[in-house]
């Protein structure tokens, strides 16, 4: 379990009501944000403290792992622009009875912030720079000691089994029903390309034959029998184009399980055919899917236009550590 802090200022209204975190994934000049890139590292079972207004006013368990989802509604009197894609986290909070300024205990926990992505100043102003970043135990246990009861009950109180999402992706769900809407509306296509675009989300129908065309087994577990295998999108459906939804070299054969770890960030592929395992996933959970989180396993070598849609998925799906990335 790792405790994080995040400062909500503009969007609190929005967030802990609606149950989520929401980030872009780069800054607006197009360069990589930390406390963006904080999203890619939570795990269901971690706690969160919400501070806004200058106060500490909710606390949230984790619900799930970060997943790709268009900007909130919500956020903005024009609704969704769906080319606004960014990081979305599933969180249980708790607004609390008993909310704390820290600014009114700096004496106390300035000693604690961290030296590096600290989410307050000196004076306990928060920094409006930062958005979500980790903080220690030690701070974590000073704040809840200040809250009191009502924190200590929420946090021992947690109820997520054995690092299991406790909710779907609803962010991810919501966005793919609308991508197979504007498909099935789509009057540029007709009947027949419609039905492929939108089977090929499955992994099948015509994008899986052109994918077996290529490919010839699952690349983890080496399983050969078609009824037993997904065409699974590098780039995922939800961001490609329609194009790209049907391309056989933006896919690879994959079991069911091994789609839905690469579907959901936490194994991907190096151009090289090293399998890239995230610092997210549960160990045990890899090691019955046929995955060792320590031993280095190749796949084989994958073709130019492979590798592009495979960068692409490193690049936005896979769910990595800004830590071991020494950013």
């Amino acid at each position: 379990m790792r405790y994080w802090w995040v400062n909500q200022k503009q969007t609190y209204r929005h967030e802990v009501p609606g149950g989520y975190l929401w980030s872009p994934k780069l800054k607006s000049n197009g360069s990589r944000n930390p406390f963006y890139d904080f999203m890619r590292e939570v795990a269901p079972g971690d706690i969160v403290f919400s501070f806004a207004d200058t106060f500490i006013k909710a606390i949230g368990i984790i619900a799930s792992h970060a997943y790709e989802a268009p900007k909130p509604a919500e956020f903005g009197a024009a609704g969704i622009r769906w080319d606004r894609i960014g990081w979305r986290v599933d969180v249980r909070f708790a607004e609390l009875i008993s909310q704390t300024r820290p600014s009114d205990h700096m004496a106390r926990l300035s000693r604690l912030l961290p030296t590096r992505y600290a989410p307050l100043r000196e004076n306990g102003h928060g920094l409006q720079s930062v958005y979500l970043t980790g903080i220690s135990e030690l701070l974590a246990g000073a704040l809840i000691d200040l809250i009191g009861r009502e924190a200590r009950d929420l946090v021992q109180g947690r109820q997520i089994q054995d690092g299991a999402e406790i909710q779907p992706a609803i962010g991810l769900i919501q966005w793919e029903e609308h991508e197979l809407e504007m498909v099935r509306v789509d009057e540029n296509l007709t009947m027949t390309d419609r039905e492929a675009v939108v089977i090929a989300r499955r992994g099948q129908g015509l994008f899986k034959e052109r994918v077996m065309q290529r490919e010839r087994a699952c690349r983890i577990t080496g399983v050969n029998r078609a009824e037993h295998l997904r065409a699974s999108h590098c780039k995922p459906w939800r961001d490609a184009s329609n194009e790209e939804r049907l391309d056989g070299e933006n896919g690879l054969l994959l079991t069911p399980n091994a789609d839905h770890l690469f579907d959901r960030g936490f194994i991907g592929f190096d151009d090289n055919g090293d399998v890239l395992v995230s610092p997210v996933a549960d160990p045990e959970s890899l090691t019955r899917m046929g995955i060792s989180s320590t031993r280095r396993l190749n796949v084989g070598e994958f073709s130019q236009r492979q590798q592009h849609f495979l960068s692409y998925h490193r690049d936005n799906v896979l769910l990595r550590s800004t830590f071991l990335e020494g950013i």
